[in-house]
């Protein structure tokens, strides 16, 4: 039977909650007295003390730090493989002067992790994005050559400008070259009203939709036609939409102008040649569309964890089973036949990863 291989799952390393600890701004943690438990805010808005308590950031607990309750979670749930990735904000907050060192440290700390539990994790690296390009590209070969790293996680922001800034241009040949995984992530999504609902439910999702399309329009895959982007939440409604994108480039005339015709790539072929999409869509609909435009070869099955735990009591949350796993799990194996659910529980990672110890 083929392994189950999670690569949407995160991790805040020791070092990266110190930081995080020792900050008095956004991103933080802090606690809301009378309350006595730490809470993680990591959006503007969300230290408001006079705000509903779904919009004061969210309870962290050991399940967001401690490595060892990652694999106890993973094998719970039958989880062979994790990919674990640094959540947002990332390192985007930092002063330029410190992103590179802190980016190498946490890094390595990332790698080490995984060395812990040698062939059952591996990692996506962050990135120094508030540094210069010259430090992003150093930092992107220096993970080429950690043990279990397997690409890079990324905000929809780039240097500030989005993703088709041109200034990215030597960072995506970089991990061309390297041969690196993208694993693009939103962060920013919509204001704060509905507490997290409509930044996590639509916002994520249209932020994701947004910068893909921004690559797309600006041709950074008819530049690097092997980059390979992974994104998250099923690729948010760029699925969906992919055919209606498509159409308003052709009929928009100073686009057409602005793209290289003989170069330029169809939406449709770049979802399948250089897209890949997790399988975080929380039901059988979304997941169908997915593997429509992308085909089941190229989808991953991902969990989101540690975020999302069960709606039960604190003291019972390690009793009962995950929705985001059972969820997404039980939706690919309704979906597809039993070669394409082995596929994209763990086949699919297997192979584009290169998760062999």
């Amino acid at each position: 039977m083929t392994k189950i291989v999670d690569v949407h799952t995160h991790v805040y390393p020791p070092s990266y909650m110190d930081i995080l600890r020792s900050r008095t701004t956004v991103p933080y943690v802090r606690t809301f007295p009378p309350d006595p438990s730490s809470r993680l805010i990591i959006l503007p808005g969300e230290d408001d003390s006079g705000a509903s308590s779904t919009a004061q950031g969210r309870p962290i607990g050991p399940e967001y730090f401690n490595i060892s309750k990652k694999i106890a979670f993973m094998d719970d749930h039958g989880i062979d493989i994790s990919v674990i990735s640094l959540a947002n904000p990332w390192l985007d907050f930092l002063p330029p002067h410190s992103a590179l060192p802190t980016a190498q440290s946490v890094n390595d700390e990332m790698d080490r992790l995984c060395g812990m539990f040698p062939g059952r994790l591996y990692a996506f690296g962050t990135l120094p994005l508030s540094g210069s390009v010259d430090d992003i590209v150093q930092e992107v070969k220096r993970l080429s050559g950690l043990t279990w790293m397997r690409g890079v996680i990324m905000g929809t922001s780039g240097l500030g400008e989005g993703l088709d800034d041109p200034r990215l241009d030597l960072v995506w040949k970089a991990l061309q070259e390297t041969k690196q995984t993208v694993f693009l992530h939103p962060h920013y999504g919509l204001p704060k009203e509905y507490g997290h609902v409509l930044p996590l439910a639509m916002g994520f999702p249209m932020e994701t939709t947004i910068a893909v399309s921004r690559m797309i329009l600006s041709g950074v895959w008819d530049r690097w036609t092997e980059l390979t982007v992974l994104l998250a939440h099923s690729g948010g409604t760029l699925p969906f939409l992919a055919g209606r994108l498509e159409s308003c480039i052709l009929h928009d005339g100073h686009i057409m102008k602005s793209l290289d015709v003989e170069k330029r790539r169809t939406v449709w072929d770049i979802l399948k040649k250089n897209i890949l999409l997790d399988a975080v869509a929380y039901g059988e609909a979304g997941l169908k569309t997915a593997v429509e435009v992308a085909g089941r070869d190229r989808i991953l099955f991902g969990t989101d964890h540690p975020f999302f735990p069960p709606l039960t009591k604190e003291d019972e949350v390690e009793k009962e089973k995950w929705l985001s796993v059972t969820t997404n799990y039980k939706a690919i194996r309704a979906a597809f036949d039993n070669e394409g659910a082995e596929a994209m529980l763990g086949g699919n990672a297997v192979r584009l990863l290169r998760l062999h110890s």
